[in-house]
């Protein structure tokens, strides 16, 4: 009977109900918010699903699912990886070595459509004034007690762009990628609930209602030369950007060219497809109570939510702005989407315009600015990582 006894409190004490803190239940709780919000309110799933189970995954008591503690430091190598951890921290080797990002954007260019832009070229402007938010938090993080290179970090989280905040945290405050990956791609999933209240501050009824004219057509030639000639410019301007919009240009190119449909097709669906899992997974599982409960870690989700807000009030002014300049031709709505959360940014900017104006239809000439962000995000991040050269 004592032997029962003792198996019994053994196997008692090995189960998850007896091991479990009060940080993995709240980990757990939050993991399930995101679950509902991109199951029933269907908040950008894509991103948001893999991203929450993740974290459920990692957050379970004695799972052992990630071990952070091989990628900190400078004790972090491959080999390490390899022989003593398992499929997550395998996984996860693709976000730690900077792979997933450009892949990404290799994905994200054979998907998007670049002739809004053409078509409409002051859309640049609106895509460059929601980076605000980018320099907002910069000088903000300076301000709290960052670094340099931290407070570059968690700034570009203002760009609303998972890939690129991932690739600049890497190089510049890798100790912080795990924070600044949740939170990047947190606020890319919930553009749709971020975004409107803003929008609707910032504008009256009236601007908002306004309809703008048709874009004209953008020929096949055009759509040809805009990816080379932007990698051409961007690689003579900033050096350190050419990886990431590279890759975007490239994948635009499968896409314009129709010469390479099998490569187009491969990139857009079952690369861009595959990747997103494992890195959504992967930066989901990087949110463990240990980590993610800090004062540090809520500082940078409270920052980064400051700068996607002031990106998102940028582009909404600037788009006021030229509203005026235009004499009422520009929607100011369409600034909004200048931030780099393809195309979920564009498609708010379609809603809201809609609810106060039923025929008005902003999606096309949201793409513009909207695929601006990307390209004027990857820029920004290229920038800071050659000023991060004087700070060494």
């Amino acid at each position: 009977m004592q032997v029962f006894t003792q198996g019994l409190n053994e196997f008692i004490n090995s189960t998850g109900i007896v091991n479990i803190s009060i940080g993995q239940i709240i980990m757990i709780a939050v993991s399930c918010v995101l679950m509902y919000l991109a199951i029933v309110k269907k908040f950008e799933p894509l991103l948001l699903l893999p991203i929450a189970f993740g974290m459920l995954l990692s957050n379970m008591p004695l799972a052992d699912l990630m071990h952070s503690d091989l990628f900190t430091g400078d004790s972090m190598s491959v080999q390490k990886v390899a022989e003593n951890g398992g499929l997550l921290d395998l996984l996860y080797l693709g976000v730690k070595l900077g792979i997933y990002p450009p892949l990404i954007f290799l994905g994200i260019g054979a998907m998007t459509d670049f002739a809004p832009l053409i078509a409409n070229p002051k859309s640049i402007l609106l895509g460059a004034a929601a980076q605000l938010g980018v320099f907002a938090a910069f000088f903000l993080a300076l301000l709290l007690g960052f670094n340099v290179e931290q407070a570059m970090s968690i700034g570009i989280i203002g760009g609303a762009d998972g890939p690129t905040a991932i690739y600049v945290t890497r190089l510049l405050a890798p100790e912080l990628l795990s924070s600044i990956a949740i939170a990047a791609y947190s606020y890319m999933a919930l553009v749709p609930i971020i975004q409107p209240p803003i929008m609707r501050a910032l504008t009256t009824k009236k601007e908002r209602a306004i309809v703008m004219d048709q874009l004209r057509t953008v020929s096949k030639k055009e759509k040809i030369i805009f990816p080379i000639v932007t990698t051409v410019i961007v690689a003579l301007l900033v050096p350190s950007s050419v990886v990431l919009v590279g890759t975007l240009m490239l994948g635009n190119l499968f896409k314009e060219t129709g010469v390479v449909d099998r490569l187009s097709k491969a990139a857009q669906n079952e690369l861009l497809n595959i990747i997103t899992i494992f890195l959504g997974v992967t930066v989901g599982a990087t949110a463990t109570a240990e980590t993610f409960l800090r004062k540090e870690t809520l500082l940078i989700i409270v920052l980064g939510l400051l700068a996607f807000s002031f990106s998102t009030a940028g582009g909404v002014l600037f788009g006021k702005l030229m509203c005026k300049m235009t004499h009422g031709k520009i929607n100011p709505l369409i600034g909004s989407a200048g931030v780099s959360a393809v195309p979920m940014a564009a498609r708010v900017s379609q809603t809201v315009g809609q609810k106060e104006n039923p025929s008005n239809f902003l999606l096309m000439h949201a793409m513009g600015p909207n695929v601006a962000g990307v390209i004027g995000s990857a820029v920004a991040a290229g920038v800071f990582i050659a000023l991060s050269e004087l700070f060494r």
